[in-house]
């Protein structure tokens, strides 16, 4: 499984694809080709994760969900809700239409890393919620600064 790293600025061709780029490309090298992607549940974007990815990601919602549950079977069903995509001969992949709605009629992508898969943003989007003013480094500080106590404290 690939740590993916970066923000990298796609274009959208008139078919929903656009040219993986040569620094995520990079980064894949030696691994399966095939994607999946899905709705993101937090936001107005698209996920992309590496085939391995997603599929250590289902595997452990199955162990932690119960299949009796009705709860739990609609949650696997949300975050289990992706297409498989691969990359073509010229390094395209295709946004399934039914997803492609979710960026609008953009023809300006933006990837964004999380580390284990990248979002998929509309340019606008991404510059709407990019120029939004939160202090960042008290929320990182309140939420990971102090991960336990220092002896003596």
């Amino acid at each position: 499984m690939s740590l993916l790293i970066g923000i990298e600025y796609c274009k959208l061709d008139s078919n929903g694809r656009f040219k993986l780029p040569i620094a995520i490309k990079k980064q894949l090298e030696g691994e399966d080709c095939r994607f999946v992607i899905r709705p993101s549940i937090y936001a107005e974007c698209l996920e992309l994760w590496t085939y391995a990815s997603f599929e250590e990601e289902i595997a452990n919602l199955q162990k932690e969900l119960n299949p009796y549950s009705i709860e739990d079977r609609k949650m696997l069903r949300v975050l289990s809700a992706g297409n498989i995509v691969e990359i073509d001969t010229n390094d395209r992949l295709v946004i399934p239409g039914e997803q492609r709605k979710r960026l609008g009629n953009t023809k300006d992508l933006v990837l964004q890393s999380t580390g284990k898969f990248m979002e998929i943003w509309s340019h606008d989007i991404y510059d709407r919620i990019s120029s939004e003013s939160v202090d960042y480094a008290e929320k990182i500080d309140k939420r990971l600064g102090r991960v336990k106590d220092e002896p003596g404290e």
